[in-house]
């Protein structure tokens, strides 16, 4: 297994990141939320490539003592191959270099494949909000977030 090629995405990757968020989410963001993150100065989005194929990103946005995790995304194809793993190491060094002092994240508590890995990662709970996400399905309850964090 090659570990992918990262880089800092830009404005011109849209239509690539908005494909990969449409066939890796039950619940994707807009394509002019995925817009308006490419364009952020305060933002930051990693993609991984493998060839000249985008595989997978996430999107950490910088605060003025944290940096967010606010996606992470891995298109289906390319799932268990360490991509969301490297995806994770470089927003790690992205919120070093900011000189953030804490890693912040918000996930669906049944969301248990990134939990897992955000706990690799060293996050861990802070609390949770009651019924945040909206139900998978109209005969499901709401669904809780749960926040974790982690020291940069």
């Amino acid at each position: 297994m090659t570990e992918p090629s990262l880089q800092r995405l830009a404005p011109l990757h849209l239509e690539e990141v908005h494909a990969i968020e449409q066939a890796g989410q039950e619940f994707p963001w807009s394509r002019a939320h995925l817009a308006e993150a490419l364009n952020d100065p305060q933002v930051a989005v990693w993609g991984a490539y493998e060839e000249d194929e985008l595989l997978g990103f996430a999107i950490l946005a910088r605060q003025p003592f944290d940096a967010e995790l606010q996606a992470v995304t891995v298109a289906p194809e390319a799932r268990r191959r360490g991509i969301a793993k490297a995806l994770m190491n470089a927003l790690l060094n992205q919120a070093r270099a900011w000189g953030s002092e804490r890693w912040l994240l918000e996930v669906r508590v049944g969301n248990r494949a990134a939990i897992t890995l955000y706990r690799r990662f060293g996050f861990s709970e802070d609390s949770r909000r009651q019924g945040y996400y909206p139900a998978a399905s109209a005969h499901l309850p709401r669904e809780d977030a749960l926040l974790m964090s982690r020291p940069v």
